[in-house]
């Protein structure tokens, strides 16, 4: 196949995710609702070159860290290879052959290669963008080697916070042993995880019908499900922290994703954003409110999705 004729430099962004409701259940054959940000992103530029060469930047492109949550708190690692995607299908003139649905197990399959293990909630988030309700049933995932992946509007989406550590030096140093669990049938972790799917199904239910104080209890009710499963010492007591800090104003709160960041909801409105604002300052934690990313395919992208 060869390249296009343009010699332009051809540069995409691929931003973080925050996973708001129905995680870690999305390697489980579960539900998850993301949404991609903006406050955060990965970019990657194609340059015409005569030999192939990967140039890091020389400051935002670390190759050394404190913790594996600075590299995995908002999926980063396939941010990067979801914006080198891209730009390999703007340089080959295949957008229109790849199908939009697909685009996220490929991102996966370019990780596993390189031995990163993980699920396909986050490629999908940044792939789409935008605010997206992901099916992966076993039924789908069997038939179409994905899951089914449905947009919704970004309007529906009350005011979120985004608060994580400077340092989270205590990320959990303790082994999750969840997932081989699973495997071996262990009946607590099939159910609880099979409840932390639903919540996604509810979510979505609670966003077009905007209730938010459903939303709210629905994200509380995933950390504690998870909490259930994996346990503290995984989980991490920084992680854990952000948490509490967060319910000790009462507003919701949960993981983005595998810990590092936190997502909040105050239901309560100004006032009790001012109180989560000042804990967090207190409590030595960052805190900036959600800047979600609306979805960027065009025509030509989701004209050759599956469904289409």
């Amino acid at each position: 196949m060869k390249p296009t004729t343009l010699v332009d430099v051809i540069e995409h962004k691929a931003y973080a995710r925050i996973g708001l409701l129905g995680n870690p259940s999305d390697v489980y054959y579960g539900n998850t609702i993301s949404i991609s940000i903006a406050n955060f992103w990965a970019s990657v530029k194609l340059e015409p070159s005569d030999r192939l060469v990967i140039n890091p930047h020389p400051y935002h492109d670390l190759v050394e860290f404190d913790s594996l949550n600075y590299l995995t708190g908002l999926s980063g690692s396939s941010a990067i290879v979801c914006a080198a995607l891209n730009c390999l299908l703007d340089f080959y003139n295949v957008r229109h052959q790849v199908k939009v649905d697909e685009r996220p197990t490929l991102i996966l399959e370019a990780e596993k290669e390189l031995g990163i293990v993980a699920g396909l909630q986050d490629r999908v988030a940044q792939v789409y963008g935008g605010l997206v309700f992901m099916d992966f049933s076993k039924t789908q995932m069997d038939r179409l080697g994905h899951g089914i992946y449905t947009p919704m509007d970004i309007s529906l989406l009350p005011p979120l916070y985004l608060i994580y550590a400077d340092n989270p030096s205590d990320s959990g140093k303790v082994h999750s042993t969840v997932r081989q669990r699973w495997l071996n049938g262990d009946e607590f972790i099939r159910s609880t995880m099979n409840e932390v799917a639903n919540l996604a199904v509810e979510g979505r239910r609670a966003l077009l019908e905007k209730d938010y104080a459903k939303l709210a209890s629905l994200m509380n009710h995933n950390f504690d499900l998870r909490r259930s499963m994996f346990g503290d010492d995984a989980l991490g007591a920084i992680n854990l922290r952000m948490v509490e800090v967060a319910r000790d104003t009462g507003a919701a709160s949960k993981f983005t994703g595998s810990g590092g960041a936190v997502v909040a909801f105050c239901p309560d409105g100004p006032p009790q954003i001012e109180l989560l604002q000042e804990a967090c300052r207190k409590a030595g934690f960052i805190i900036q409110p959600v800047q979600v990313a609306p979805s960027f395919l065009k025509d030509l992208d989701l004209g050759s999705s599956s469904s289409a």
